[in-house]
């Protein structure tokens, strides 16, 4: 990835963020009062462990995606989809801390930029078969 420096640090920031929302959980974890291993309890803690599983959900398709759609799309394009994807795992992590109904704008902040980059993958793979 070192040929696509920019998204390289939109990759690193995703997987900042993902980390950050592990801490949240380990915090929620003593706050709450949820002893390891078990994976539900108080409300609050739910929220947060439900936040950190969906974006490792979203993070099995980013990753790959992103990887794949930087030669189609180039560098800057990738990594503004990159930072577009993050600020979307912030702002569903904010509402659904708030009120899980209130998930959707940052989860469309997700999946749009997370389906253009599968589309320009695909599309970078066409290209190249048609090509022969």
């Amino acid at each position: 990835m070192i040929a696509f420096p920019l998204t390289t640090l939109a990759i690193v920031l995703a997987l900042l963020v993902f980390f950050g929302l592990a801490v949240v959980v380990g915090q929620a974890r003593a706050k709450y009062n949820v002893p390891a291993p078990a994976s539900s309890g108080h409300p609050e803690f739910d929220k947060r462990y439900r936040v950190q599983m969906n974006t490792l959900e979203q993070l099995a398709i980013f990753l790959p995606a992103i990887m794949l759609a930087a030669p189609v799309l180039g560098d800057m394009i990738t990594a503004g989809l990159g930072l577009v994807w993050t600020l979307g795992r912030i702002i569903y992590a904010r509402g659904y801390y708030r009120d899980p109904a209130a998930r959707s704008r940052g989860f469309g902040l997700t999946m749009l930029p997370t389906l253009v980059l599968l589309g320009a993958a695909i599309w970078g793979a066409v290209r190249v078969l048609i090509a022969g």
